[in-house]
């Protein structure tokens, strides 16, 4: 038997080039941006948490300046750029793609990018609120880290508002029958998103309120506290890094969850501009 891959790898990979076509403020925490392009067409739709590299230029460049490999060099030609030619590279989830025919905005294929603004703007975030249609931006196809473990009876989805795409990717493609428990800290009651989930799902949005609370530790506590279903689990948290790896700890030390059956993923640090 073929061992279980840790994360759904995509079957194409090229970087595509694309341009803004739309931006807008979709909440008092929240900037949805939409590109378009034909080479957009070379990314398959995975639905769930579909996560890309993205190029935008730094401040000031007029060009966006690209590696020519998607493989594994691709980094390495990055970092042989010089440093005031490199492009940022930050990572983001698909929260919507429309194939060619099918946007909003022209014939092309589109991509919504949902960006959760924070205090510490780091420069994708930057990027995200002054977008304007006709700017330059590439993306590097990654597929997925969400991967349920075989023989879950249901799942745990823990996050902060950095996460919230993914988990609403996750929960708008998962099957009607899903059992899960979500847990989603957002910064504001207005953030929260409408989402499509099967009567077995329970999704618990957490308003952090406190501007100056640390990220993530509301959702923590409050999934240290809960009680959760009992039965084979698969879980998946992401967000704030403290979050994700606290979590981790608490699920294998103190609930008996195997290591295999929890995905974590640290999207950021607090502290840091690294959006």
């Amino acid at each position: 038997m073929a061992q279980r891959g840790k994360f759904v790898k995509p079957q194409n990979r090229q970087i595509s080039s694309a341009r803004v076509v739309a931006g807008k403020k979709i909440s008092p925490n929240f900037v949805r941006v939409t590109i378009a392009g034909d080479e957009l067409s070379s990314v398959s739709p995975m639905g769930f948490d579909q996560w890309f590299r993205m190029f935008v230029p730094q401040q000031g460049q007029r060009t966006l300046r690209l590696p020519t490999s998607a493989s594994g060099f691709w980094y390495a030609q990055y970092k042989l750029m010089a440093k005031d030619l490199r492009p940022v590279v930050r990572n983001y989830t698909i929260r919507d793609f429309r194939a060619a025919g099918a946007g909003m905005f022209g014939d092309t294929t589109e991509i919504d990018i949902d960006f959760a603004s924070h205090g510490d703007l780091g420069p994708a975030s930057a990027w995200a609120r002054t977008a304007t249609a006709g700017d330059e931006v590439a993306i590097l196809d990654e597929g997925l880290i969400y991967n349920p473990t075989p023989g879950a009876e249901w799942q745990l989805l823990v996050g902060d508002e950095s996460a919230l795409p993914a988990m609403a990717g996750i929960m708008n493609s998962a099957r009607r029958d899903l059992r899960a428990e979500v847990f989603i800290e957002i910064p504001d009651a207005d953030d929260a998103q409408d989402v499509r989930v099967g009567d077995g799902v329970n999704v618990h949005w957490l308003i952090r309120g406190d501007a100056t609370a640390r990220p993530g530790a509301l959702a923590l506590h409050t999934v240290m506290e809960a009680e959760l279903p009992a039965g084979p689990s698969y879980t998946f948290v992401a967000g704030e890094s403290g979050l994700a790896t606290a979590l981790r700890r608490h699920l294998v030390s103190d609930r008996g969850v195997p290591k295999s059956d929890i995905a974590f993923t640290g999207y950021w640090r607090h502290g840091h501009a690294s959006y």
